[in-house]
């Protein structure tokens, strides 16, 4: 059973999410607050986190920090709060989502599917487990990447996107199958998520992360990575 943790202090709202989770078949645990919620995912190790950011004892960000020190679980942001500079912080803590209320059911279902399958394994290639390149190296079984000695901290979202794009090296792939594999077929056509993930990437594994060596942009058609010599 996939367990979901759901932190939110609007008793209506949560308990419209735990009908609607538990007739699904997931298992559900409701935290009113940051630090319920911390001790919850501690103690219940949730495969997913729906998570208010309004919260009545610390900010939601300060959350997914928290829980980024410890765990790559998804975190699907559900606010109020619209302001681009509030999805970036968010997004930028290791938030792998982020929807906005008023919200529809079944598009936050729909995401959380997505999330949760982004952190399946999937089968790798004979002799395909560890890439290296000059800057960083990327260990598919253990689902780690390092950089000069130290691990780099990947969002769930991140990793899936890597671990596609490292797999198929020195092959073009597609925008439309990077969109449907990382956020589901609904999402095929949202290029914008995949211009601001690769940044990311970009930003945590490149040396350069404005002239990329390692991850390059086919304009119009998709991404291709190179491994170097």
């Amino acid at each position: 059973m996939t367990r979901v943790l759901v932190v939110e202090d609007d008793p209506q709202l949560v308990r419209a999410l735990v009908i609607n989770l538990q007739v699904r078949q997931y298992g559900v645990d409701a935290a009113p607050d940051g630090t319920t919620a911390l001790r919850l995912a501690a103690a219940r190790q949730p495969d997913a986190v729906v998570l208010d950011l309004g919260l009545p004892d610390m900010d939601g960000v300060d959350v997914i920090r928290a829980l980024r020190g410890w765990t790559r679980v998804p975190i699907l942001v559900l606010s109020a709060r619209r302001a681009s500079g509030e999805k970036v912080a968010a997004l930028d803590a290791g938030a792998d989502d982020y929807i906005t209320k008023p919200f529809s059911m079944d598009e936050l279902l729909a995401r959380l599917r997505a999330a949760v399958r982004r952190t399946e394994t999937p089968a790798l290639a004979p002799g395909a487990d560890v890439v290296t390149t000059a800057e960083f190296t990327v260990d598919l079984v253990a689902k780690k990447a390092r950089r000069a000695g130290r691990d780099v901290r990947l969002t769930p979202t991140e990793w899936h996107l890597l671990e596609i794009l490292v797999s198929n090296p020195g092959r073009l792939v597609p925008q439309r199958r990077l969109l449907e594999e990382v956020w589901g077929a609904s999402r095929s056509t949202k290029t914008n998520y995949l211009r601001v993930y690769m940044a990311q990437l970009r930003r945590k594994l490149e040396a350069d992360p404005s002239h990329p060596r390692h991850f390059i942009t086919e304009p119009g058609m998709g991404y291709r990575f190179e491994a170097g010599d």
